[in-house]
């Protein structure tokens, strides 16, 4: 078992569509631990600083834009395996091509619409949450129905 953390942002479409409790839920239901949450504005830097890999990519400008557009949630999820299984959980990047059961399958419009981020890796959830979270915004605890989940 390897229990890990990483981040999910609820993006500006899951805020302004009410859709942030049923993206949580999907996560709790698989068991999946909240280690941290919190709602807030993404700044140009923030932006820049989370999406510095695709910055020469010709989409980075609507990217920075719409992450920018309105107040996102913020979670640390923690679990085994969390980085894949949160990965599977949220569907491929293009909600067209999303299965079923996914998040973005269920409720995701477009390639720029698609409601949520995860992490990719280990290392990039770690450096992630550190962008999002400071240490004492992030929980340790053991959930009550830990044996049965």
């Amino acid at each position: 078992m390897s229990i890990q953390r990483t981040l999910v942002l609820c993006k500006p479409d899951a805020v302004q569509r009410g859709l942030v409790g049923r993206i949580v839920s999907r996560f709790e239901e698989k068991g999946l631990k909240l280690a941290g949450m919190k709602m807030l504005h993404v700044t140009a830097d923030l932006a820049g600083k989370h999406y510095a890999e695709h910055v020469e990519k010709p989409f980075y400008g609507e990217l920075v834009k719409f992450i920018t557009a309105s107040p996102v949630v913020a979670l640390a999820i923690e679990g085994d395996n969390a980085v894949e299984v949160v990965r599977n959980l949220m569907g491929v990047t293009n909600p067209q091509k999303a299965g079923s059961g996914t998040i973005r399958g269920d409720f995701g419009l477009n390639l720029t619409m698609n409601l949520v981020h995860g992490s990719d890796s280990l290392a990039s959830a770690q450096r992630e949450l550190a962008l999002f979270f400071r240490p004492d915004e992030l929980h340790d605890y053991v959930p009550a129905l830990r044996d049965w989940t």
